[in-house]
């Protein structure tokens, strides 16, 4: 693995959970900001896809792009993660939330 592999992997491992970035982003952050090309081959490699978060890496165009399991795996990934942050960020908007404001109803006290 070249010096440019192993710096795209650390950079794509300070992706923060439920965030997006692009190869050109990570490639700039990387040194080479014209090789978004070469940081997309570079994640193609990645021996740890658990660890070093690749799926939240797309195509500036917005397209998915590749996944070492699928490009299905790597969309499921990026809606769970998204689905995670939301219900940290807002805890109250959840099934128990919604249940209790119908026994609030029921009981005359909505």
């Amino acid at each position: 693995m070249t010096e440019f592999e192993k710096k795209v992997l650390r950079v794509t491992l300070c992706i923060p959970f439920g965030q997006l970035r692009t190869y050109r982003w990570v490639a700039q952050k990387a040194g080479r900001p014209r090789a978004y090309r070469a940081a997309a081959n570079a994640l193609k490699k990645n021996p740890y896809p658990v660890i070093i978060p690749c799926h939240r890496v797309i195509k500036s165009c917005g397209d998915i792009g590749g996944y070492s399991r699928g490009c299905e795996e790597k969309r499921k990934l990026i809606k769970l993660e998204k689905e995670a942050v939301s219900m940290l960020k807002y805890p109250n908007k959840n099934k128990a939330g919604s249940l209790r404001s119908r026994k609030y109803h029921k009981e005359g006290m909505a």
